[in-house]
């Protein structure tokens, strides 16, 4: 049985999300494959805030703040991604795996604990290679969230 998800309550919930590609192909070793992400992520920007973010070459971490249903932040991203790289890159076959793994964040230190993973992941990658990362790209970060519990 799956795990069942959290229902949407409110706004305001930050999540760490991770999606990975269809049997794990390196997709954004492309660059045009993770600019393309990368525009999706800023058509969407209404629908959340964007504190930190790492595309590697087979699987995305995203850490925000959904003003919507997360199922629908979800969708936009891997679903929008899917219809306009099929278009744009002719490509047949799947993008994604089905579904999606989230963490819900509970309070500053889990926070800080997310971003720090998330830049480590970048970190990985390599010097010298274009990254596509909170720290590296133009798009624009949500500071981190109001209302997290605070350490202690």
């Amino acid at each position: 049985m799956p795990p069942r998800r959290e229902p949407f309550r409110q706004a305001g919930q930050t999540y760490f999300l991770t999606f990975v590609t269809a049997d794990r192909q390196w997709f954004f070793r492309n660059e045009r494959w993770a600019i393309l992400l990368l525009n999706q992520m800023e058509r969407h920007r209404a629908e959340f805030d964007l504190h930190d973010f790492v595309i590697m070459p087979d699987h995305v971490y995203l850490l925000l703040s959904p003003h919507v249903a997360l199922e629908r932040v979800v969708q936009l991203m891997k679903g929008g991604f899917s219809f306009n790289a099929k278009r744009a890159f002719e490509w047949k076959g799947d993008i994604w795996q089905p579904g999606f793994s989230d963490h819900r964040i509970r309070d500053h230190d889990d926070y800080l604990t997310h971003v720090a993973y998330i830049r480590k992941n970048a970190a990985s990658l390599g010097e010298g290679k274009r990254r596509f990362d909170g720290a590296s790209c133009t798009l624009e970060l949500a500071p981190e969230p109001q209302g997290l519990k605070p350490l202690g």
